[in-house]
């Protein structure tokens, strides 16, 4: 820091000590700095008593007890005299103003004194105005030093926040090393903890991502169990390690991070004509076309703003993308609830799968925050929105839809769990671990809202003609829709 005595000293001098907040307030500059200043606020000091002399004297004049000398910024100084005393008024009073109960009035000598004050007030802020400039001056010329002793103050300043916060909430010392690899144990959001209610403490959690074992962990879990505060205590503790400070975890190991990408929320751009999806697709494409083997990728609910299929679809590829690339291969955490992309485990070495537990007690789900090793087949969507208070009306026919739909259970590539024998003309095809593609090309059939059953007996009966039907026929057909129900 460079120090810059003579101008402290000159505003020590100059200005009092707790100055008003507007200059055009008047009485910025301290006692003894201007003499002149100092003469005029005397004169304005001895006003107040002047006032009160001559209020008195004119009490004893008049014989009027009860006279007042006030003043206001429209009529500025006055004598004021009640209707009841109007008769004592001497004849040298000049009217100003006439009230309901009294009159108000002037005299030659109460004007003079008037204009005396009201001067000195004037030539006060005159003189104010000019040593306000003159110290403004003096700080604009040293105005380099005081940015730079600004910076180091600043930066002294979040040195030390940071270090007091380490201190009270137990932060580890991160170790950056010169590798890929990602090695966090008991790690926690540094925010989302401090604002928890008194008496509840926050999860933590581990993560190890990178080097020779695998590069992209997938992350599933149902809904407000925790995905989205994961990813971003992660991005977290990257930026506050690589800034220099210590980490909310107990060890901290970082492969050191050239760029942190994130495709987190959903916001729209109405001005640019851009919809929520167009944003998301932009955005990672930006990812894609940036990344590098350094950099760490945060995806959060990919494709969720176009239909399912397409969804997924692009949810897919863009994991083969980021683990075929030869430049590419970044660390990347893939939240999602596209259950399907758990299967990328089984045929990409450099996968790996992780979901946020949850337990089920009579029908209610416990959120257990903890990240564990596998894939998860559940959202618990209608549980949340029963938590949210929708209709249970609304509640109960989602129950029935999600039935339906599972029933139809569609994979990527295109087969309902239902029905394993293979369509005309298919074949199956065994894909090799680490091919470019993870699973045969899709055919993406349509799921369906309405009870499969009954779906299933319609087609069997639509082409059923009874009139003509013979007796062992229907014996037949009785025994397949036996067979159905």
């Amino acid at each position: 820091m460079e120090p810059i005595h003579a101008l402290r000293k000159s505003l020590d001098e100059a200005l009092v000590e707790n100055p008003p907040l507007s200059t055009t307030e008047g009485g910025m500059i301290a006692e003894g700095y201007d003499v002149r200043v100092d003469e005029l606020r005397q004169i304005q000091d001895s006003g107040r008593s002047w006032i009160e002399e001559y209020e008195r004297r004119e009490r004893k004049r008049t014989g009027i007890n009860n006279l007042k000398v006030s003043f206001n910024r429209v009529f500025g100084y006055f004598i004021e005299v009640t209707k009841s005393q109007l008769d004592k008024v001497p004849d040298d009073y000049q009217r100003r103003q006439t009230l309901v109960s009294a009159e108000r009035y002037t005299t030659p000598e109460l004007n003079e004194y008037e204009e005396k004050l009201l001067g000195a007030e004037d030539e006060i802020n005159r003189l104010e105005s000019e040593i306000y400039q003159r110290l403004l001056g003096q700080t604009l010329e040293c105005s380099r030093e005081l940015q730079e002793n600004a910076q180091v103050l600043a930066e002294l300043d979040a040195a030390c926040a940071l270090a007091e916060l380490a201190e009270e909430e137990d932060y580890c010392r991160p170790v950056i090393e010169n590798d890929e690899r990602i090695v966090l144990r008991d790690s926690r959001h540094p925010v989302v903890e401090k604002l928890l209610p008194p008496g509840e403490r926050f999860i933590p959690n581990d993560l190890e991502l990178g080097g020779e074992d695998f590069f992209i962990l997938i992350l599933t879990g149902p809904n407000m169990a925790g995905k989205s505060t994961y990813l971003r205590q992660i991005a977290l503790i990257i930026i506050l390690a690589q800034m220099g400070s210590f980490v909310p975890a107990r060890e901290a190991r970082i492969g050191l991070v050239d760029k942190l990408f994130t495709r987190i929320g959903a916001l729209d751009n109405l001005a640019g004509g851009e919809s929520t999806f167009l944003v998301e697709m932009h955005e990672t494409a930006s990812i894609l076309n940036n990344a590098t083997n350094r950099s760490l990728v945060l995806f959060d609910e990919i494709g969720r703003g176009t239909s399912t299929f397409d969804g997924l679809s692009l949810a897919w590829a863009i994991v083969e993308f980021l683990h075929h690339a030869p430049r590419l291969k970044p660390r990347t955490l893939f939240a999602t609830h596209f259950h399907e992309l758990v299967d990328l485990e089984k045929y990409l070495p450099g996968v790996e799968n992780r979901n946020v537990a949850v337990r089920e007690y009579d029908d209610r789900v416990v959120f257990l925050r903890r990240i564990v090793p596998g894939g998860c087949d559940r959202s618990f969507g209608i549980h949340v929105a029963q938590m949210a208070g929708l209709p249970p009306e609304v509640i109960d026919r989602a129950r029935e839809v999600l039935i339906n739909l599972e029933a139809n259970d569609i994979n990527p590539t295109g087969d309902a769990s239902g029905d394993k024998a293979k369509k005309p003309g298919e074949t199956k095809t065994k894909v090799r671990k680490g091919s470019k593609s993870a699973l045969p090309r899709p055919h993406i059939a349509q799921l369906s809202l309405f009870d499969p059953m009954e779906r299933k007996l319609r087609e069997l009966l639509e082409g059923v003609d009874t009139d003509t039907m013979a007796p062992l026929d229907a014996l037949k057909l009785l025994a397949e829709l036996k067979k159905i129900l």
